[in-house]
């Protein structure tokens, strides 16, 4: 009997084992199941607070690019109202288009004292002062033959005047807008025109450097004739040119209209950088670039300059004119367009008023570089001032 139940107890006892091994081992698989689930939860966890730091991040560059287009759409509402507005402000106040044309409160250089020309390395030039009109004083430069300037040292106005009547043809150069009668490619102009032979008269019309009035079309050219008339009341029989530059041919070609009505013409006269007249030219000019489409712009931006008696008409002035003509024009030439110049000449040649006189026009390759001032560099300028001015006017001095 003890026999048969040992092993029914050691089945008991195997039994028990293997339940109590049973339960532990599930127990364990329990456990190892919560830390799993733990675990995952953790991991869970870690992708979810950098992706929420990116996010932020997203949020942030988005804010920045909204704020900065905000303001770049701001900026272009600006500078689009401020460029629709100009037309309109131009139209009501014409007196901008005159200051825009004249530019005479541009004084270039700066710093300079127009009463003493040798600091410009002018130490043959002499300053004077003329009134035109009562309210009007213009400063002038006379700037005398090179061949004289040991001659010119320590001379007063008077020594000056009286060397106009002396052998030797003299030149009045009428200047373009802005600056003055000493700005630097002016100055060397001046320089070079003396070297040649020539005495230079210039000035500064009323309201530029340091000459006193208000700047208009008329005043500048009654200006001009003073000077022309004081000049020839001091020349006796010496030639008498006249050179006008840019916004100065202008003036020229109204001074020389005038003169030759009242049969006083000059010897010859010489445009450099001309134009047609002055509404071509503003539409031609650079700065127009920006409203030469835009809608009106004749109505808006050319009619204000005629209304305001700004007109400088040389195509209509070249048919009234008889003396000898010389245009001298750059093709690279940015301000003045080399086409004004050219169509200017068509105009000119074959006007009757210039049938007993020269008429020629002088390119400038673009390849010279000399645009709108620099002309004066010219190695050929002196040949082209004699063949045309007449070597006979220079053989006078020596």
């Amino acid at each position: 009997m003890r026999k048969r139940t040992e092993p029914v107890t050691l089945e008991h006892e195997l039994c028990a084992a293997s339940g109590s091994s049973s339960s532990g081992s599930a127990a364990a698989a329990l456990d190892t199941d919560c830390r799993l689930k733990q675990n995952l939860r953790l991991a869970g966890k870690g992708p979810a607070e950098p992706r929420s730091g990116a996010d932020a991040g997203m949020k942030r560059a988005l804010g920045r690019r909204k704020s900065l287009w905000f303001r770049l759409r701001k900026i272009i509402l600006c500078v689009l109202g401020f460029y629709i507005a100009i037309p309109f402000l131009v139209k009501l106040c014409p007196g901008i288009q005159a200051k825009l044309i004249f530019l005479n409160f541009v004084r270039v250089p700066y710093f300079i004292d127009l009463k003493k020309p040798q600091d410009q390395g002018l130490n043959h030039t002499c300053n004077y002062y003329l009134q035109p009109e009562d309210d009007v004083t213009i400063g002038v430069w006379h700037t005398i033959p090179s061949i004289w300037w040991k001659n010119a040292q320590g001379k007063d106005q008077m020594w000056y005047e009286d060397a106009l009547a002396s052998n030797h043809p003299i030149i009045l150069y009428l200047h373009g807008n802005a600056g003055t009668r000493g700005g630097d490619h002016r100055v060397e102009l001046y320089k070079v025109l003396s070297s040649l032979g020539y005495h230079v008269v210039t000035f500064d019309y009323r309201g530029w450097g340091d000459s006193v009035g208000t700047p208009s079309e008329r005043g500048m050219t009654y200006d001009a004739l003073h000077v022309f008339d004081w000049i020839k009341a001091r020349s006796g029989e010496n030639p008498v040119y006249i050179w006008g530059h840019s916004l100065g041919t202008g003036v020229a070609t109204n001074l020389v209209r005038r003169l030759c009505e009242r049969e006083t013409p000059p010897d010859a006269l010489i445009l450099e950088s001309p134009f047609t007249n002055i509404r071509e030219e503003a539409k031609s000019h650079p700065f127009s670039v920006i409203y030469r489409y835009f809608p009106g712009f004749d109505w808006f931006f050319l009619d204000p300059i005629t209304s305001s008696g700004i007109k400088f008409a040389n195509d209509e002035n070249v048919k009234h004119i008889s003396c000898p003509l010389l245009i001298l024009h750059a093709e690279d030439d940015p301000v003045v367009p080399f086409h004004l110049g050219r169509k200017l000449y068509s105009i000119a040649a074959p006007s009757r008023s210039f049938r007993d006189f020269k008429v020629q026009f002088v390119p400038f390759h673009s390849d010279l570089g000399y645009r709108h001032k620099y002309i004066y560099k010219s190695p050929e300028l002196p040949r082209i001032l004699r063949e045309f001015l007449g070597k006979s006017e220079l053989e006078r001095q020596h």
